[in-house]
């Protein structure tokens, strides 16, 4: 009988337990499935909906990521990237030899690829930030890295030698801005806009070394390239510079960068430069430009360290929330000049029609990391103004800034002057045009005393109608070389260079 009732009791207790934990895998698995859900709302909110719900009591550690990762187009990229790179190749090398020439230093006669092949490693993209900056148009910042394996080889020729150099190690970090114009016909985008973001700022790092030769057997010349890859980066590339890829028939003036304004900067005087010499004095002199294709240069005040110049340059501002002026102390002397000191001068809280005074403390390089010696390099003393551009202003400045690269390209086919990155010395007032206190350049004297008398030039050769020309030409097929731009916001420039108001 006691067996029977244990039995008995054994299946009740049995089946209850059962039941029991039945129960409450049901109730957990509801729990789990409410949480997701839950989660997945919470999935939707950004930082301002959270904090509306949380209050003061919002944890800190709560993140958001600022770009989106796309592992599937890496997956994408890396099949496609045979075909992309033969493709690629050739767009490179019709489009930046011409820029390799425009922007060559005055110390090499010529600068070409040899070799060029992008390699096997295809770019990755670490992430991408869809954003709507501007109505009727989709910004995408893109994150993207390439360490590939290229073949790159330069043929440098100088007077002294001819040396072909290799391009290794070959790393570019940057976050690419492609804004698409949109529009109601198919395939919706009318226009293509491509841009590098200046911050973070473009790191392009890499490796030079000569085949068959010494990097010595030209002096300076790891520098000089140096000088013209970043040139051509900044001038070409760099926000607010950008190229317009129009993909239908339409009207891209609404993205062409403009001439905004004017900056008048009269250059007073520089204190306690830097002697460069072994005997006497330095015999320094100013060179001033926002983009490096358009650049003036003051007199030469020999055997001086406290010159005065109170010379008048006058300067085409594109965006004057984003760029800034370059001022240059150098020493003129037999061969290469020296640097005693540079600076710059961010544009963005400059008020159009109101002179400030300003003392320019100059450094060594604007690039303080790679200096050793990071003392002061002396001061320099300026005046700015800024002339905001009325729309016929604009559009003789732009005429104006495509004669004056023209007649710059005929000096320098002549021999009269090195490159087109040459400074204009001589007086460089801007008089007769209309812009502003005008735009013709009188007596400006390029090069080796050769004078554009009365031409009404302009402020200096732009160098975008390469800009188009980038993509442009061999995508579309239209030679695009129009000057580009938007005005969509971008991160400010950061101040540096040493600028303070007196």
């Amino acid at each position: 009988m006691g067996l029977i009732i244990g039995i008995m009791m054994g299946t009740v207790f049995g089946v209850a337990i059962m039941a029991g934990w039945r129960q409450m895998m049901t109730y957990r698995s509801a729990k789990r499935i409410a949480k997701a859900v839950v989660i997945k709302q919470l999935g939707c909110l950004n930082r301002d909906d959270l904090r509306k719900i949380c209050g003061d009591t919002f944890p800190e550690w709560i993140s958001f990521p600022v770009y989106e990762q796309v592992k599937w187009l890496n997956k994408i990229l890396g099949k496609l990237w045979p075909y992309v790179e033969e493709a690629a190749r050739i767009i490179i090398k019709e489009s930046v030899e011409p820029l390799l020439e425009d922007y060559r230093p005055t110390g090499i006669t010529s600068l070409k690829f040899d070799k060029l092949s992008l390699g096997t490693v295809a770019p990755k993209i670490e992430g991408i930030r869809v954003q709507s900056l501007k109505k009727g148009q989709i910004t995408m910042d893109i994150d993207f890295r390439w360490g590939g394996d290229p073949n790159i080889v330069l043929e440098v020729e100088a007077v002294v030698a001819k040396l072909p150099i290799q391009l290794k190690d070959l790393q570019v970090f940057t976050v690419i801005r492609v804004i698409f114009q949109l529009c109601e016909e198919i395939p919706c985008i009318s226009a293509v806009v491509v841009a590098l973001l200046s911050e973070p700022e473009p790191k392009i790092d890499y490796t030079l070394k000569a085949v068959g030769g010494s990097l010595t057997a030209i002096p300076g010349l790891s520098d000089m390239i140096d000088d013209t890859v970043k040139t051509i980066v900044k001038d070409m590339l760099e926000w607010p510079h950008r190229m317009v890829v129009p993909i239908l028939p339409t009207d891209t003036s609404d993205l062409e960068l403009k001439p905004h304004g004017q900056l008048t900067l009269t250059i007073v005087k520089a204190n306690n430069l830097k002697n460069m010499e072994m005997i006497g004095q330095s015999d320094p002199y100013v060179t001033a430009y926002i983009r490096p294709l358009e650049k003036f240069k003051t007199k030469v005040v020999n055997n001086n360290l406290n010159p005065v110049w109170n010379h008048v340059i006058q300067l085409i501002v594109e965006d004057k929330e984003t760029q800034f002026a370059v001022l240059e102390v150098l020493d003129q002397d037999f061969g290469q000049d020296k640097r005693l000191g540079i600076a710059k001068l961010p544009l963005i809280d400059l008020e159009p029609e109101i002179e400030k005074d300003i003392e320019l403390r100059l450094l060594p390089s604007l690039d303080m990391l790679k200096i050793k010696d990071k003392r002061d390099r002396g001061t320099l003393t300026i005046k700015v103004k800024y002339h905001h551009f009325t729309k016929e202003e604009q559009d003789a400045a732009l005429e104006q800034e495509k004669k004056i690269l023209e007649e710059k390209k005929r000096l320098k086919a002549e021999g009269l002057i090195g490159s087109t990155m040459d400074a204009i010395d001589g007086a460089a007032g801007l008089v007769g045009s209309g812009i502003g206190t005008g735009v013709g350049l009188v007596g400006s004297g390029v090069g080796a005393g050769v004078g554009l008398v009365g031409n009404g030039l302009g402020a200096v050769g732009s160098g975008l109608s390469k800009a188009g020309k980038f993509m442009g030409r061999t995508i579309t097929g239209a030679g695009v070389s129009k000057r580009s731009g938007a005005s969509t916001p971008v991160n400010s420039v950061d101040e540096s260079g040493g600028a303070k108001p007196r």
